[in-house]
């Protein structure tokens, strides 16, 4: 391969950080820019041209997927095998490290990889030795301490005890899974990284040795690294000027699981002799929606700063839709969505982006109903959750007290001190005298053959089951599942979840019960089974159909941090709402604000051709109806690149969201148009009124033109002559 063969199908910019002398630099990568290529290409110059080794370069990023591409990127642009080249992720190179150096690692050469939930279960068997309650120390929340601890690089012996009994029980619990974990030789996920920078700081030959073997170190998504993962770069780079990142600090949504945003900001102190490169040019979406883009994120403080461009022209207006409530935005999407599956277009182009998982819920019983496919990208669909599958447990057991499924899930979930000899014996005299688990309960409570504990237990969970089938009795749908999901338990289980996860969970029990007010219960049908029984049969069915496997053509629903990375022709951003997005928890703190206008620009640049904003003037949100004011995300956008397609109803407070004040003239003028009047607009010349709605600034008028047909224009912006 020759040099130019490298560098000729690159643009200025890429080609300024490829073809650069070896040095530490850092490439500021814009969205749609072509970062991959970038890393590979500087790999590909490297060997061919500068004549570094293959067994010299280390190159390092974040999922298998991207690691994979990268190498099979590097075999087709060098016509080689890139399989023992140090390509891999932070865990995978860590594991690779510790597996060679195991004795100066002080691992047992047989050292076992566990993963989450196999620490999870850790966990749980450490509190029962400890003898504390999980239902006051949920294990789940113990695991969130013990690694955070670790990505910032503190075992238990770094920190200091205090006088706060919280927090001396989480120091307790994490020096007693340190010793489980050293004694038995196993390793979690952030174990991997903190004793791989452990064995390089505290072995100077090891380090040494790596020192010299990699006189390249790259780093892909450099901005979601986390504290340990840059420690362990810089040790491995301490002294030399070999350090190539690729990132975007205006990309950095990941804050709330431990990256640091600052690494970016640290890196041009740490190797001062460092070159930065932007990448602006972008190659994904039309100029309207990186301008949007652009002057969004122009609102965060103390960005590196870039602005991103095309030359592939300005495209569509992004279409901003406001919906009466959010049964009404699932209809305009899922409506717009047919429109195109009608015409012929593949709906595995079509995404549906949102801030909470929760939000999926009426999308797709909105795709299930029309027969639309669809994929829940990157989670379960929303009647597949684990706390909507124990909630509903609860509620067919109280409905139907022989459902052994339902026991069985939910017997000890929350913890009530069930245990594992207990469920055996039930489940032996159930098998042996053929009854549901329910009559082996009360055999065996009848039987006084339990110890008082476990007796204690199944009488309590018994009688739970009981009384709430008792006061349901009178109650409406939505109201017997809020007062089932509340007994249970599962809510106050999830608020002691630390992090985003039992969040999410309290957010989609409180989802159940929005979705049991919206259930269209039919009077007439033919099993004539109870609301609640056809909820049930509802929610069973639903969890079971119209799932689409990654290979199908379906329309991808997602949150928005999982939307990072990838790219569709059609976009609709949902919920752009004060409160939902930017989330409630980030308005008081300004940090975790920046961090969700950089998850909404990250929204935004995923779309390629066609972009539509949605938000609710009226939504039902953790259990009470609402009135949400447009997201600020959308004051921020220009308005010259935004095309309303519905006005507001006056059903809220008038806020400015994107559009300036209609003169007065153009309010005068409103009032005078009738159904059957002729007019002539200058784009799309002569039509007939048909009727009007709204009124003052929310005044639109809907005409019938010769040209094209029925619209409706916004009579404030209306261009008539």
């Amino acid at each position: 391969m020759d040099v130019t063969s490298i560098i000729d199908s690159l643009n200025d910019a890429q080609r300024a950080a490829v073809a650069a002398p070896a040095q530490s630099m850092l490439v500021l990568a814009g969205a749609g820019s072509g970062k991959t290529r970038v890393l590979v290409h500087r790999i590909a110059w490297q060997m061919q041209v500068l004549g570094v080794s293959a067994h010299s370069i280390l190159a390092v990023t974040f999922t298998n997927k991207a690691a994979t591409e990268m190498r099979g990127r590097i075999e087709e642009l060098m016509n080689i095998s890139a399989r023992s080249m140090w390509i891999d992720t932070f865990h995978g190179l860590a594991h690779r490290l510790l597996r060679r150096h195991a004795e100066q690692a002080k691992l047992p050469p047989t050292f076992q990889v566990m993963d989450s939930d196999d620490q999870l279960r850790l966990i749980k068997r450490l509190l029962k030795n400890l003898q504390l309650d999980s239902d006051k120390w949920p294990p789940k929340q113990f695991q969130w301490y013990i690694n955070a601890q670790k990505d910032e690089g503190l075992r238990a012996s770094h920190i200091h005890n205090t006088y706060d009994l919280y927090q001396q029980q989480l120091l307790t619990v994490y020096k007693a899974y340190e010793d489980i974990c050293q004694r038995s030789g196993l390793v979690d996920f952030a174990e991997l990284l903190l004793r791989a920078h452990e064995l390089l700081r505290d072995n100077p030959d090891v380090l040494a040795f790596y020192q010299q073997r990699f006189s390249q170190v790259h780093v892909d998504e450099f901005q979601d690294t986390n504290a340990i993962q840059y420690a362990w770069l810089r040790l491995l780079t301490e002294g030399k000027d070999n350090l190539f990142v690729v990132g975007d600090d205006d990309q950095s949504i990941y804050g709330w699981r431990g990256a640091k945003i600052e690494n970016i900001y640290n890196f041009q102190k740490h190797y001062p002799n460092h070159k930065v490169v932007r990448l602006e040019q972008n190659y994904r979406s039309t100029g309207h929606i990186l301008n949007a883009a652009n002057q969004l994120i122009a609102n965060n403080q103390g960005r590196m700063g870039k602005a991103l461009w095309t030359d592939a022209g300005e495209g569509e207006l992004i279409s901003l839709y406001t919906a009466f409530n959010e049964q009404d935005e699932a209809y305009f999407v899922v409506e717009k969505i047919r429109g195109w599956k009608n015409e012929g277009e593949k709906l595995s182009d079509i995404a549906i982006l949102y801030r909470s998982n929760a939000q999926s819920r009426q999308f797709e019983e909105k795709l299930m109903s029309t027969g639309t496919p669809y994929r829940v990208y990157g989670g379960l669909r929303f009647f597949e959750r684990m706390e909507i599958k124990n909630a509903l447990a609860y509620l067919r057991l109280s409905s139907n007290q022989h459902d052994d499924a339902s026991f069985e899930r939910v017997i000890n979930t929350p913890t009530r001190g069930m245990g594992a000899k207990t469920l055996d014996d039930l489940r032996l005299i159930a098998r042996d005298q053929s009854l549901s688990l329910w009559e082996a309960a009360v055999y065996l409570l009848n039987q006084n053959s339990l110890s008082a504990r476990a007796a204690n237990a199944l009488k309590g969970f018994l009688v739970l089951i009981k009384q709430c089938q008792t006061d349901c009795n009178d109650l409406e749908l939505f109201e017997k599942v809020k007062l089932v999901v509340e007994r249970s338990g599962l809510i106050a289980l999830y608020q002691n979840e630390k992090g985003d996860k039992g969040e999410a969970r309290v957010e989609n029990l409180e989802e159940l019960v929005n979705a049991a007010r919206l259930f269209d219960f039919d009077q007439e049908n033919e099993e004539n089974l109870s609301e609640l029984d056809l909820f049930l049969a509802h929610a069973t069915l639903e969890s079971g159909e119209m799932q689409g496997d990654s290979y199908d053509d379906c329309v991808q629903l997602m949150t928005l941090h999982s939307a990072k990375g990838l790219e569709f022709k059609r976009v609709f951003l949902v919920g752009m709402e004060e409160g939902l997005f930017p989330s409630q928890q980030s308005l008081e703190d300004p940090g975790k604000l920046e961090e969700e206008r950089r998850l909404c620009y990250v929204g935004l640049t995923r779309a390629m051709r066609e972009l539509y904003i949605c938000y609710a003037e009226s939504r039902r949100l953790y259990g009470r109806e609402t009135y949400p004011r447009p997201s600020r995300f959308l004051r921020e956008i220009p308005a010259e690149c935004i095309q309303e397609i519905r006005l507001r109803a006056n059903i809220n407070r008038p806020v400015s969201v994107v559009r300036p004040a209609p003169s007065f003239d153009c309010i005068e003028q409103a009032k005078s148009y009738k159904a059957g009047q002729k007019l002539s607009h200058a784009k799309f010349g002569e039509g007939v009124v048909l009727q009007m709605e709204g009124e003052d600034a929310g005044a639109r008028v809907q005409i019938k033109f010769k040209s094209v047909g029925v619209k409706w224009l916004m009579l404030a912006y209306a261009k008539f002559e």
